[in-house]
């Protein structure tokens, strides 16, 4: 059969342009919730060398807005036309490894999912410029109009930009505040919930921006500065780091570092539950994909583990060259992504190895609960494959005081304590222990039940040949006088001052 070329055919082009009505309203649907919305903001300040930027959002009065004003280069006329057209950038070009934009969609899919007018003003080397967008007015004319303001010195929200840079300007807030049944009280007040979620956002996101004693970015929001916020907790003197590995790829380096967070009782309970996040330490383990680092991925293994309650104190920081984002398929909101397959086989293997040490950090503590050498109050049985535990009934408080019973009295009081091991809560164990762990504690002991703890153990340490001089270091090694040391301490040395 031969073979027919294009050129034998009669062929007639026509524009095919799509509705502007119906496609600018479906950019406002790229699932972009108000924190990733800012947080796309903020990425074009960045990459047009941003030092400063502030975030203001009026919610409560009669207009309300949300402006985003940084310091940065700045947009002539020209310039500023291209940024708003929708999709300004060719994804596969080459850019300059600041760029954190991808499609050239960022700034107007972002802005319309939270508003209906979308103002810029920017000013360069002295000159001011401004466009907007009005979704209803693309509606009501069905066609790409963008209008060019040309005394944007009238404007209300003139006076944000005060030097070179650009203010993105949010008005029509009816994505935060005017499509809710709630009445307008209630409206406001879940507008500053998301605010709220939105600043705990940008300063994870950005915190290697903010870092350090002379920062790259310095991020208002409202007037109050954001502080970072390492979900790896780098800089915790108690968080285990292995080395980096790195995987060489045609399009660049990826870089991997396992993280190990402190146990919550090496951190104090403000810091632990800021790291924990909404949803708990769980849900917050895994992956954290950093972009040019910015963080595009925070916790979840994407398939490679499941999420334990051992593994949660496990987060690997994985960064990758804005080179790879069609290999990782980095979507619009530089929100998500995908393993490449090269990099899945070995993260998989290195998961595998790492989250053994966050167990360890966990069972550890739990093998010293039951050293045999620290006299533990409990023992672990381990019979047909169960595990329990039952009380120590040679611990020397236990021993100590039978040693006083009668005869015919012992056997009771033993009798008493294996009831008190049987009859231990399980379930309920469990439940609490799987939903808020760090809020089950033991309870505080009685100074005179401490006082007979010590006196045992320290009496059957001298029995055993231990000199007084370690007595101190083996009662400070058991986890139960560990916890309350101070108070364990002085009756230790009240013990000792007795016996010299």
């Amino acid at each position: 059969m031969e073979l027919v070329t294009d050129s034998e055919y009669q062929v007639r082009e026509i524009q095919a342009a799509p509705y502007a009505s119906s496609l600018i309203e479906g950019h406002r649907d790229f699932g972009y919730s108000l924190e990733t919305a800012l947080a796309d903001i903020v990425d074009n300040s960045i990459t047009a060398g941003a030092s400063e930027i502030r975030i203001t959002a009026i919610t409560s009065s009669d207009s309300p807005y949300i402006a985003i004003v940084d310091n940065g280069s700045g947009m002539a006329e020209a310039e500023l036309v291209e940024a708003m057209k929708l999709g300004a950038k060719n994804p596969t070009h080459a850019r300059l490894r600041k760029d954190l934009g991808r499609f050239g969609l960022g700034m107007k899919s972002a802005s319309f999912s939270q508003c209906r007018q979308l103002t810029v003003i920017s000013r360069k080397d002295g000159k001011d410029t401004c466009a907007r967008w009005d979704l209803d007015h693309v509606a009501s004319r069905n066609d790409w109009t963008l209008t060019i303001i040309d005394n944007p010195e009238k404007l209300t929200h003139y006076q944000l930009l005060t030097s070179n840079g650009s203010a993105v300007i949010w008005e029509k807030l009816d994505r935060l505040l005017g499509e809710t049944s709630l009445p307008q009280g209630k409206s406001i007040e879940h507008a500053n919930a998301e605010l709220v979620k939105a600043e705990r956002h940008l300063c994870q996101v950005f915190h290697r921006f903010l870092e350090g004693t002379k920062p790259r970015l310095s991020l208002y929001l409202n007037d109050r500065k954001l502080k970072p916020l390492d979900p790896l907790c780098s800089d915790h003197p108690a968080t285990q780091k292995d080395p980096e590995e790195v995987i060489p790829l045609n399009k660049g380096n990826v870089r991997i570092r396992c993280h190990t967070l402190p146990h919550h009782r090496k951190m104090d309970s403000d810091d632990w539950d800021e790291l924990a996040g909404p949803e708990g330490h769980v849900k917050s383990q895994g992956l954290y994909i950093y972009r040019e680092d910015r963080l595009i991925i925070a916790g979840g293994w994407l398939g490679l583990t499941k999420q334990t309650e051992l593994t949660k104190l496990c987060r690997i920081a994985i960064d990758i060259p804005n080179t790879m984002d069609s290999e990782w398929k980095i979507d619009v909101k530089k929100a998500s992504a995908q393993l490449p397959p090269q990099v899945r086989d070995r993260l998989k293997r290195i998961i595998e190895r790492f989250v053994g040490t966050s167990k360890r950090t966990y069972s550890a503590r739990g093998k010293k609960l039951v050293d045999e050498d620290l006299h533990p109050l409990w023992n672990r049985v381990i019979a047909n494959g169960q595990i329990s535990f039952k009380p120590n009934l040679v611990h020397p408080v236990f021993s100590s005081y039978a040693n006083q019973l009668p005869e015919d009295l012992k056997d009771g009081f033993y009798r008493c304590l294996r009831l008190v091991g049987s009859g231990l809560p399980i379930d309920t164990l469990h439940a609490e222990l799987v939903g808020n762990p760090e809020a089950v504690v033991s309870a505080e002991a009685e100074i005179e039940d401490l006082r007979d703890l010590v006196y045992s153990l320290a009496e059957t340490l001298l029995k055993n040949g231990v000199s007084t001089d370690v007595i101190k270091n083996v009662m400070q090694a058991n986890p139960y006088l560990r916890d309350r040391w101070e108070s364990a301490n002085e009756l230790l040395l009240e013990f000792l001052g007795k016996k010299s």
